[in-house]
């Protein structure tokens, strides 16, 4: 019996028992090669929300183009992350091929860049479907987000220090399923079977189709021309010895999936959770926390305008103090908090003390 083409590599095996060994897996690989080659290339046509890509160019468009707005915007969506981080990353000079986060990206691309890359790009509507790529889009990118907002929490919680591209490698992590799911009309249903946790289910993916998720997406990524940090943790946020932000990565996997009411393996989530460097209480924490409104400190990523002197003004004033208070702390004049005070709100464009804390809070600079 000839294999069908729909069909993943090893179910399409043992229907071709008849045929020479050698010959038959020659057949498979071949086919099971362009499958996926053809899926990669369906890939550069993955489309933004369109919602992300609307809110990006209302930001690349205001007068004053803040960096982490941009930031902000991009990394909500996958297809932005990935136009964004390609883009960067073919730029001439020191940094092509090295550019590891959106971070990075932005501020080596001039607001025009982006402008034009947003406009450019693919979109969908959730209420507007269409025949290629359906919902997909939409189911992945809330994974993505739910893994990047588990991830984010869980750098705060560890201390970790690269958090600009651990933010990229969340989003991205599971990239390598929209190629199965081009390349294998079956996917995930038919090959994921029965299986519950991630675990079970990359198992599942290995047997039957001879590659998992992770490794292709690791492969997808290198092809992109995104750095080898980005596609190695890519690659290895599933497998068993996972050390560094691969770990990070596959923990944040596990709690995105429970926090969306998936069963995950409570022995994995410990283990992953002390390769990180969080024990049991860390991680109580953590999953306690994840249903609500993110709480953790901002990331600073537009440069603080202010010294350093004014900046400590600012975050006595923002703890409630009074100018005497904070000249006596800081051993100034009152005069001299004032005209701190002063320089403070012009260059933030603030016009009382409470607007120049907000900014200042929401910038990440307090």
């Amino acid at each position: 019996m000839e294999p069908r083409d729909d069909m993943p590599p090893a179910a399409a095996a043992s229907s071709s028992q008849h045929t020479p060994a050698a010959d038959v897996q020659r057949r498979h690989n071949e086919g099971h090669g362009r499958r996926l080659t053809a899926a990669f290339e369906a890939l550069e046509a993955f489309p933004a929300l369109a919602e992300s890509r609307n809110r990006l160019l209302r930001v690349v468009r205001q007068e004053r183009v803040s960096t982490g707005e941009v930031v902000a915007a991009v990394e909500s969506d996958v297809a932005l992350v990935i136009s964004v981080l390609r883009l960067g990353n073919q730029v001439e000079g020191k940094t092509r091929g090295k550019v590891e986060s959106v971070v990075q990206a932005v501020e080596l691309l001039s607001p025009e860049a982006v402008q034009a890359l947003a406009t450019r790009a693919r979109t969908f509507d959730f209420f507007e479907r269409s025949s290629v790529w359906d919902a997909a889009p939409e189911r992945f990118r809330l994974h993505g987000v739910a893994t990047q907002r588990a991830a984010d929490r869980l750098a705060t919680e560890a201390g970790y220090e690269y958090r600009d591209r651990l933010m990229v490698t969340a989003l991205l992590h599971d990239i390598g399923k929209l190629v199965l799911m081009h390349a294998y009309p079956g996917y995930p249903g038919q090959v994921h079977g029965n299986a519950r946790t991630p675990e079970e289910r990359i198992h599942r993916e290995r047997r039957e189709l001879g590659v998992d998720h992770a490794l292709v997406g690791g492969v997808l990524a290198r092809r992109w021309g995104l750095p080898k940090a980005v596609a190695s943790v890519i690659e290895r946020h599933h497998a068993d010895d996972a050390q560094g932000e691969a770990a990070f990565v596959r923990l944040a996997d596990m709690l995105a999936h429970y926090s969306q009411g998936g069963a995950v393996s409570p022995t994995e989530l410990l283990k992953c959770a002390r390769t990180i460097g969080l024990g049991p209480s860390e991680l109580r924490s953590v999953m306690y926390d994840l249903p609500y409104p993110t709480t953790g400190r901002t990331r600073q990523i537009d440069p603080c305008p202010l010294s350093g002197r004014e900046l400590e003004v600012l975050k006595r004033l923002a703890e409630g103090k009074v100018y005497k208070q904070i000249a006596l702390e800081l051993s100034l004049s009152t005069s001299t908090v004032r005209t701190h005070l002063h320089n403070i709100y012009g260059k933030l464009g603030a016009v009382d003390r409470a607007q120049a804390v907000l900014i200042a809070t929401e910038r990440g600079w307090l």
